[in-house]
């Protein structure tokens, strides 16, 4: 009864819940899962373009991590929400891809080089919306800034900050889905969000 409620909740209730549609579709409705592709596409593409920055490879990743999806759905046992299995998925894809095309981060920064005087505890990681329409070019620059600032991180440290701040998951959903300790997932949110403060400090 738990897991449905949450899986409801993480629905927006509109429509059977995610568990309900997983077990039609392990049955073989497929117009169970389409429905489930409908409702999480969303995440997955923004959470596979934020990590490559490019819009069409992160569509095709996409849609390949939904295909492995559909092919592993019958040895899904519902121990863990859909969504946190599909995003498990999509985040083996997406390193899969990475290590296939040799596009790893290079050039990342050392946590253990960080200079803590350095380090506004109250410093913002994400920019304030501007009041003004006319302040729109700012917004952007400011933006392009966040961007370039994340691409500095570390496959790992971007990917969990991503995972928390962005899709809002909780930090045993990030570690079942980076397969990692929650101690692990806590460190690296630190670290990560550490050095956008360092980087984004005008």
């Amino acid at each position: 009864m738990g897991a449905v409620a949450s899986e409801s909740a993480g629905n927006g209730g509109d429509g059977p819940t995610d568990q309900v549609l997983v077990q039609r579709a392990q049955s073989g409705d497929y117009r169970a899962f389409d429905q489930l592709v409908t409702r999480h596409r969303g995440k997955v593409y923004a959470m596979i373009v934020n990590m490559i920055h490019n819009d069409a490879d992160a569509w095709d990743l996409a849609q390949d991590a939904f295909v492995k999806a559909w092919k592993a759905l019958p040895k899904f046992e519902h121990r863990a929400q859909f969504s946190t299995w599909l995003f498990r998925i999509s985040h083996n894809v997406v390193y899969d891809w990475m290590r296939k095309k040799k596009v790893m981060s290079e050039g990342e920064l050392d946590d253990q080089m960080l200079d803590s005087s350095r380090i506004d505890s109250a410093a913002p990681t994400a920019p304030k919306i501007p009041a003004r329409p006319d302040e729109q070019l700012v917004q952007n620059e400011r933006r392009a800034e966040i961007e370039k600032a994340l691409s500095q991180l570390s496959d790992e440290h971007r990917e969990t900050i991503l995972l928390r701040e962005v899709q809002g998951m909780e930090y045993t959903e990030i570690a079942d889905i980076m397969e990692c300790s929650k101690g692990t997932v806590m460190s690296r949110l630190f670290y990560a969000r550490k050095k956008l403060q360092t980087l984004l400090k005008p």
